[in-house]
């Protein structure tokens, strides 16, 4: 079983990912936790911790870790320390432990921030930690989801290295296809976007990787 760094274990989003990592039978998830309370809630659950906050220093985080999901977000509030510099740290703390793929929860409008009409900051510094894991060295996977919901998931989306339209999309249904570009070769070194859509998670991502 591959151990998978969970960043934003706690979020809306993180939690949903541990949950099928869980489930999972070739990973195991570790849930990357800011205290010690946040801690106790999923060894509850069995599932492994390690402490770490990405305002801090995080380069021990991913000793013994095999891969990385970073879902981690600041909601707004902190973009520069979390949502750009904190990935930044964890891009670096992976490199450094050869973690085998990084795969990056990013944002539909991450690649042009600079077109923004809202969120500019937000997508400034998505941009940032998008094109920092870009030059890392690592191998990575960048999802760009459309705007997210807590609407049922669906299993199936549209996904393509630009869709050129707006959408929405469950936060199970990124949740799945996060874990799904863990595998080595699929969407290998490759951002795309993706929005509910007709065909099954598994099938777009390996299409995807077809031909990519």
């Amino acid at each position: 079983m591959e151990k998978i760094l969970v960043a934003g274990a706690t979020g809306a989003t993180g939690k949903k990912i541990v949950s099928l990592l869980k489930d999972s039978e070739k990973f195991q998830p570790v849930a990357m936790v800011r205290n010690e309370k946040q801690q106790h809630e999923f060894q509850q659950q069995n599932i492994e911790t390690v402490l770490g906050d990405l305002t801090n220093d995080v380069s021990r985080t991913t000793e013994g870790i095999d891969r990385v999901i970073f879902a981690a977000g600041s909601g707004g509030k902190d973009v520069m320390n979390v949502d750009q510099d904190g990935a930044i740290k964890l891009i670096d703390a992976s490199k450094k432990h050869r973690v085998k793929k990084f795969v990056m929860l990013s944002s539909m409008g991450a690649d042009k921030p600079e077109q923004a009409t809202e969120l500019e900051d937000y997508l400034k510094a998505k941009h940032n930690a998008d094109q920092y894991l870009d030059i890392s060295g690592l191998t990575f996977t960048i999802v760009r989801p459309g705007t997210l919901t807590n609407n049922e998931g669906l299993g199936k989306i549209k996904l393509a290295h630009k869709l050129n339209e707006a959408g929405e999309i469950p936060r199970w249904d990124v949740a799945r296809t996060l874990v799904k570009s863990l595998d080595t070769e699929v969407a290998k070194n490759q951002a795309f976007e993706i929005v509910t859509g007709e065909t099954k998670i598994e099938d777009a991502v390996t299409s995807f990787q077809v031909l990519s």
